[in-house]
């Protein structure tokens, strides 16, 4: 072979090689697990018009921005019209806007919103998901490709749990009141490749994450109660480790590793457990018809009352023995931690693999962040913990400026962490173990998506807007 033609096959296979690449690399939410190494420098001042490289107003939506390359995209909900939108991230111009396929809205919590799940993108197409109707693929430019109805589901908190891409596959779970699943759909043509049932489990609403282990390539899948494993080619159950809520809203993170996962639900600690008891003892105290069931007007005030829709399983305003004892175990076995966790195995790996456990000042929306070996979690209220991700010892604990509410994730870069409260006001923190409060700015606009670092910059996103900071 020449020396000419041994180069220039050497170009081909690197050019080659270099389209792969950048035909594999996917956004989705908290694909990069929440950090960037960014080598600009991020806006510690938030306020100063000086660092605001561009605001667009939008519609509402809680989804997160899926920033890919120079393109940002977003699910809106206006009125009875649900979309996507299509914006360039250089200056904010929205390149296009497609409603989704009709459908009645799905019902959804007074905080939530039908645009609670952040598109994927795969430099491709753009993979787009509504409860209430389903997936909607579209091109880069705007175009519909294909749609797959899969919703509405029996939930009347809605959907919040992502679309992930790996392997060719969108992959989703969607755990609700009845049908709970894991579902892999072919991206090129909405097909599905692969549906894995969830019959034990009960409504959750994190997205999942990939863990590759060799050769092999795992979805990690966080529901009620327990963190689950699932192969990527065929769906198939591998392990799972117990311990985790009632309802799981985080996203676990991989680091050094090891999987964080953090859940905290009402009645899951010790010193507060919500118990409903043998079914038995309650049809023998309120069923007052003596007809084997107890309807929702023979029951009193209290924490069966609050949540009978999600434990009427069939929906006929009465509970049986079966749904009784369904949700009377996921009570019991409840628990609220943060896990750092050894992943793979075979099965149970609960007692061989979670290497420590911390129980307090946990969050109940935002998912962990782990940066420089520090594991970061963010309580309502605006409380941070900072702990040692080898050790689970705790570094230190604060309040950050926001107060009420969280439910945007932290991100961190250029040795800053960005915290969010759903009343909008930002905190920017100076990360290491010995944490420090460097700057905080009220929009005074709600924020329920999490923030995104993406070329140097900070894409956020409130009620009204989405706003870009950093260089120009």
């Amino acid at each position: 072979m020449t020396l000419q033609r041994h180069s220039l096959v050497c170009l081909l296979v690197l050019s080659s090689l270099a389209i792969a690449e950048a035909n594999e690399r996917v956004s989705y939410f908290r694909s990069d697990q929440g950090v960037v190494e960014s080598k600009a420098t991020l806006p510690t001042d938030l306020e100063s018009a000086a660092n605001v490289v561009w605001r667009r107003a939008l519609p509402p939506g809680n989804s997160s921005p899926c920033v890919y390359s120079d393109r940002i995209f977003v699910t809106t909900h206006d009125g009875d019209e649900l979309a996507t939108i299509g914006i360039n991230a250089k200056t904010g111009k929205i390149l296009w806007r497609h409603p989704c396929p009709g459908g009645e809205i799905e019902p959804f919590h007074t905080v939530g919103s039908p645009a609670s799940c952040t598109p994927a993108c795969d430099g491709k197409n753009v993979y787009s998901f509504f409860g209430s109707y389903g997936l909607v693929c579209h091109g880069m430019q705007g175009q519909l490709k294909w749609s797959r109805k899969l919703g509405p589901f029996q939930d009347e908190f809605g959907c919040s749990s992502s679309p992930i891409l790996v392997d060719g596959k969108i992959i989703l779970n969607q755990d609700h009141d009845v049908n709970s699943h894991l579902i892999a759909i072919d991206k090129e043509t909405g097909s599905t490749a692969w549906k894995i049932e969830r019959p034990d489990s009960t409504r959750s609403y994190s997205t999942p994450i990939v863990w590759k282990n060799g050769d092999q390539t795992q979805i990690l899948v966080a529901g009620a109660l327990q963190l689950n494993a699932y192969d990527v080619k065929d769906g198939k159950r591998l392990w799972w480790v117990n311990g985790l809520a009632r309802i799981v809203n985080p996203t676990p993170v991989i680091s050094d590793g090891l999987i964080f996962m953090a859940s905290w639900t009402p009645g899951g600690d010790e010193t507060e457990r919500i118990s409903m008891g043998p079914f038995a003892d309650a049809a023998k105290q309120w069923d007052k018809d003596n007809d084997g069931k107890i309807a929702k007007t023979e029951l009193p005030e209290g924490p069966v009352l609050v949540r009978f829709f999600r434990i009427d399983l069939d929906q006929d305003e009465k509970l049986d023995a079966k749904e009784w004892a369904k949700h009377a175990r996921v009570f019991k076995q409840a628990q609220n931690a943060l896990l750092a966790i050894k992943p793979g195995g075979k099965g149970d790996v609960t007692d061989t693999n979670v290497v420590w456990k911390y129980r307090r000042a946990l969050p109940n929306c935002p998912s962990p962040l782990v940066y420089g070996g520090v594991v970061y979690i963010l309580k309502n209220g605006g409380i941070l913990t900072a702990l040692d991700a080898k050790s689970g010892d705790v570094l230190k604990q604060g309040r950050v400026a926001g107060r009420g509410n969280y439910y945007s994730s932290p991100v961190a870069g250029d040795g800053k962490v960005f915290v969010a409260s759903e009343r909008g006001v930002v905190t920017v923190i100076k990360s290491g173990r010995d944490w420090e409060v460097i700057g905080e700015h009220n929009f005074e606009e709600r924020i329920m998506g999490t923030p995104v670092i993406a070329n140097g910059q900070l894409i956020l996103r409130t009620d009204n807007a989405m706003y870009c900071f950093g260089q120009r």
